[in-house]
């Protein structure tokens, strides 16, 4: 068993316990916590957090400030990529996790660590993205999962944590559990986790109805980068919050889904993405004006492919990096800006868009006086196009061409 460890620490029930037990049931010498801010708000005061790892046991607490980085780096590849998994999801937990794991061995390596470890269960996605996403980076370290092993109820944690005078905040009652980060929030367990079950309201924050009528917004993107919000320069971080308070107000950006666990189970999960959810349909928008047809299809098909792989714990992998590739090369003339109008009950509407780089030319869709489209041209055109099937029709098809009878 490793002798020094470097944990993900994010202050609360399982991971405060981790500390302990692995020191007590694993003889682990050396637990050093790290906590990476990817812009949760419910992080506590780092002095809290710091007194409570050392109260479980550890040596050390690390708190990093990643929100830069998070922003930056890792949602501003999933908005090139308008990651959706499953075509809903915006990868909220997803997203997060191989920054924590960049941090994680960072810091494995400054200490001289010999295994990194997490809090997840043994039925989660997480788990798979923290063990894969460390052996990419650091094939030599060990990972850890305490919780998969211990087989406590979370009522046993609790009793844990007050056994070794561990102050935490927690109680054997939870209802819900939320993952939160600047991409948005996750919400599971409790209500939530009859499908046909009506979500509850009361573990929204980010969509909670706050605006009385609608309210837009003017997104523009250069190199399919946001880089303003209605003309005012943000970095990435501070315009993914604007939005995330502007579509929220009015409850937008709200899914409900089941989706399907990288381990084989179908989970009903809840997500608060006002924020993500106005980048990618205001970057889809986009794209629509200023990616060539065939261009555009493919990246479609490849976009669904991206999100399934950073979904799937594989943000350090060969295939998602040559997919980043193709995707930084679509994004050349991706520059404009889109417009976008919220409003009650949760509604989100792309209400226009343009780029000076635009293959839209009105000269060639209008049907006024300005049309400058060849009409003629078409008829040549048409029957070439249709020359197979009209040759099928004349050798073959001739059963087609009776109706069925009633």
């Amino acid at each position: 068993m490793a002798k020094r460890v470097v944990l993900a620490y994010s202050g609360g029930l399982d991971t405060s316990v981790a500390v302990r037990w692995m020191i007590e049931e694993w003889s682990v010498k050396e637990v050093i916590c790290v906590v990476v801010d990817v812009g949760q708000s419910d992080l506590a005061d780092p002095d809290v957090l710091r007194q409570r790892a050392l109260a479980a046991g550890a040596s050390d607490c690390i708190i990093v400030d990643a929100r830069r980085e998070m922003a930056e780096e890792f949602c501003g590849a999933a908005i090139y990529a308008n990651a959706k998994y499953e075509g809903k999801y915006p990868l909220v937990s997803a997203l997060s996790r191989p920054v924590i794991v960049r941090h994680l061995v960072a810091t494995a390596r400054q200490v001289g660590a010999d295994a990194v470890a997490h809090g997840c269960t043994g039925k989660g996605n997480d788990q798979v993205r923290f063990e894969v996403g460390t052996h990419a980076l650091a094939p030599d370290l060990e990972v850890l999962a305490p919780a998969r092993n211990w087989g406590m109820t979370r009522a046993d944690s609790v009793d844990y944590a007050a056994k070794w005078n561990i102050p935490i905040a927690a109680t054997k009652e939870k209802i819900y559990s939320i993952d939160e980060n600047l991409w948005g929030r996750a919400i599971e367990c409790g209500d939530i986790e009859d499908p046909w079950a009506e979500p509850p309201t009361e573990p929204y924050t980010l969509t909670a109805v706050r605006a009385d009528g609608p309210t837009e917004a003017m997104i523009t993107f250069e190199a399919g980068r946001p880089v303003l919000l209605d003309g005012t320069p943000m970095d990435m971080a501070s315009l993914i919050e604007a939005l995330n308070e502007r579509a929220g107000s009015v409850g937008a950006g709200r899914i409900d889904m089941v989706e399907n666990r990288r381990v084989g189970i179908k989970s009903r999960e809840v997500y608060e993405c006002p924020g993500a959810m106005a980048l990618i349909t205001a970057h889809a928008a986009l794209e629509d004006i200023t990616l060539e047809r065939d261009l555009a299809r493919e990246k479609a098909r490849l976009d669904l492919r991206w999100a399934e792989l950073v979904y799937d714990g594989m943000w350090f992998s060969p295939l998602k990096e040559a997919l980043d590739a193709f995707l930084v090369e679509t994004q050349r003339a991706v520059t404009g800006d889109v417009r976008l109008r919220f409003e009650k009950p949760g509604l989100m509407t792309v209400i226009g868009r343009r780029s000076p780089i635009a293959l839209y030319d009105h000269g060639l869709a209008t049907y006024d006086a300005s049309d400058t489209f060849r009409h003629a041209d078409s008829e040549g055109f048409v029957r070439i196009y249709g020359l197979g099937v009209k040759t099928w029709a004349a050798r073959q098809g001739a059963k087609n061409s009776t109706p069925p009878q009633s």
